[in-house]
């Protein structure tokens, strides 16, 4: 017998073995399933896609990735948000006769997901630093005793020798790493501890590692791999393209009226609006607040107890809107996430494309809305900059530069996001701002002229928008002060709005014509480009400025369902999620209640047959929600 074995066998409790601190404020675990896991068998994966899951057929990829990872073979997942990647590690789990250890640096997300399983039938559990250390303990008993198939830990936890011994002596059939994106230097969201998650090939050599990640360029993928020591992985890599999602960037002219016109016709719906700071997050929460939303926000400057109530609240649709920084979001499990409201311009495409990501997990259409302000590039450009890592500010740099092309994009915004995943299409979507209202260009010459005229009149030592009060001859302080009323180009562009030339100037900047001097407040430079421009040597054509336009309030969620009889389902499913204390989607989506909505399930057996009704929550909430129905076709 190992020391390891004799020292677990002898002891009353694990609390000598596996030592931690107990937190103040220990998040509560739901009790789980005390029985013996291993008396539950399935036939194959197909049989728990069904009975478990209420699916009657994988995605793409999924039925190979589950089939390599329980012959042994390490395997790598790369799969969008939403696109099925938790189900390639969730199956094995209840085939195999081990526990599945998955790999999480998402506190929340581990809670969520274990108590999703819980309501599925599958015995999961979570240890982090939230609990308390009796209930560590229990954690840890159950799983000696083989009452867990699935436990969620961090890479930090997974990593202390004495929990690494603990589960080699309860054995281990799968190890799950999920974002694994952070483990490469080239990934857009690097961690220091999952590197040293290389030192699980070595200490489990025959224990199979599925990496899981939904961003991850080649460069990235390579990375993971070596990282890992994965031995001649099988790797899927899922089509990035999400098309319930329509994507469409905006110039940002006044960003909180945009807001607040885009969320009008987003009327109950529950939505994410990511800021770069967390002064402007609780600026635009006060706003959201005083206007009537159910609105919250979260940054890391609050404590946790205040973002755990946050996103609990957010989960059970008690909270409308959550206005954040990019410390929420990550991992959140919460499928029936209609729009995200970039109100400032991302770093990379990864981070766009994952946080965009969260939106329409349920399959159902949603919105992605980016205010894009070209002021802030050199901005952003110059903090990339500060990085002493000369190798990192490259990286950084090239990512932000194909952020902003993606911004700047005349063509349809979805060929782009693909190509930059190298999944290359020819056809243009139909499904962003592009494709629904084509930008047209037009002869800008004269109004170019006058913009560059009216900086170099200035003398170049001021920003946009006092160029444009001169231009509309404006007469506040300012532009009286320093004599610029008196200007030729005073009141030369007053015939145009405030926001045409905003959209002049900035397409100005983006061509080369003129430099914004971050190092001076952002004063406007003309460069050597601008004077053939202004000699009125060549001619210029510019995308005409796209005022005022709506490309996001016309489309209705979803067709042919009862939407009387949605609304009852969806206050059935409140009541039951309550008196069960999980957030509504836990007990059906809200793609499984159209369903519902739409095929009218009168007897189990029709009722089963819908997308994500399996056997133990037909059990559970079958006869509620067959009642239900019959009433609302009886009356």
């Amino acid at each position: 017998m190992s020391t390891i074995e004799s020292h677990i066998k002898k002891s009353k409790s694990l609390s000598e073995f596996f030592n931690t601190t107990a937190n103040t404020q220990p998040v509560p675990t739901r009790e789980l399933n005390t029985v013996d896991s291993s008396a539950v068998t399935y036939g194959s994966a197909q049989q728990v896609l069904k009975q478990v899951f209420g699916y009657d057929a994988f995605r793409d990829g999924q039925e190979a990735v589950i089939s390599a990872s329980l012959s042994g073979q390490d395997t790598m997942v790369l799969l969008p948000t939403g696109g099925g990647k938790s189900l390639c590690y969730q199956i094995p789990s209840l085939l195999l006769d081990k526990v599945t250890i998955v790999v999480t640096p998402l506190l929340s997300l581990m809670k969520d997901q274990v108590d999703q399983l819980l309501e599925l039938g599958i015995p999961a559990g979570f240890v982090n630093s939230q609990q308390t250390r009796e209930q560590q303990m229990q954690v840890m008993n159950q799983l000696q005793h083989n009452e867990i198939k699935i436990l969620y830990v961090s890479p930090e936890r997974l990593l202390q020798y004495q929990f690494m011994e603990h589960i080699r002596f309860c054995g281990v059939g799968l190890f799950a790493i999920d974002e694994a994106h952070c483990l490469s230097h080239w990934g857009h969201d690097f961690r220091q501890d999952y590197l040293r998650l290389n030192c699980i090939k070595p200490q489990f050599p025959d224990v199979p590692i599925m990496a899981l990640t939904a961003t991850a360029d080649r460069a990235t993928r390579y990375d993971i791999a070596a990282q890992l020591q994965l031995q001649s992985p099988f790797v899927h890599t899922g089509s990035f393209d999400r098309p319930n999602l329509r994507y469409t960037i905006e110039e940002k002219f006044k960003p909180l009226s945009q807001l607040m016109m885009f969320l009008k016709s987003q009327t109950d719906q529950s939505g994410i609006v990511y800021c770069s700071s967390r002064a402007r997050v609780d600026d635009i929460t006060d706003k959201l607040a005083n206007k009537g939303y159910r609105v919250a926000a979260y940054h890391a400057g609050y404590d946790t107890a205040h973002r755990n109530h946050v996103q609990e609240q957010f989960q059970r649709d008690n909270i409308q809107i959550v206005v954040a920084t990019v410390a929420f979001g990550m991992g959140i499990n919460k499928p029936n996430i209609r729009f995200v409201v970039h109100y400032d311009l991302p770093k990379t495409i990864e981070s766009y494309y994952q946080e965009t990501g969260r939106a329409g997990r349920d399959g159902l259409p949603a919105e992605c809305l980016l205010f894009f302000d070209s002021g802030d590039v050199p901005r952003v450009k110059r903090l990339i900059a500060d990085n002493p890592n000369e190798d990192r500010v490259k990286v950084e740099t090239q990512r932000f530069n194909a952020m902003v092309a993606l911004a700047d994009a005349q063509t349809c915004r979805r060929q782009v996001l693909l190509n930059y995943f190298n999944e290359y299409s020819e056809e243009a979507c139909g499904n962003c701002d592009i494709c629904l209202d084509p930008p047209k260009s037009f002869d800008a010459t004269v109004a170019a002229q006058q913009a560059l005229s009216c900086i170099y009149r200035c003398e170049q030592r001021v920003g946009i928008g006092h160029i444009i009060d001169v231009l509309r001859g404006s007469h506040n302080s300012r532009v009286k002060d320093l004599g610029h009323d008196q200007l030729s180009t005073f009141a030369i562009g007053k015939s145009q709005s405030h926001e045409f030339w905003m959209s002049i100037i900035r397409q100005l900047i983006h061509r080369g014509f003129v430099e914004q001097d971050i190092s001076r407040n952002s004063q406007l430079l003309l460069t050597d480009k601008a004077r053939p421009i202004l000699k009125g040597e060549i001619a210029l054509m510019l995308a005409e400025p796209r005022i005022g336009r709506k490309v996001y309030d016309d489309k209705p969620l979803v067709v042919n369902y009862d939407k009387r009889l949605y609304a009852r389902l969806k206050s059935l499913r409140k009541s039951l999620a309550e008196e069960h204390d999980v957030p509504p989607f836990v007990v059906f989506s809200d793609a499984t209640l159209t369903e519902m909505a739409s095929r009218l399930p009168i007897n189990p057996r029709q009722l089963l047959a819908i997308s994500g009704v399996g056997e133990t929550k037909l059990a559970r909430y079958g006869d509620a929600f067959i009642q239900v129905i019959t009433r609302h076709l009886e009356s």
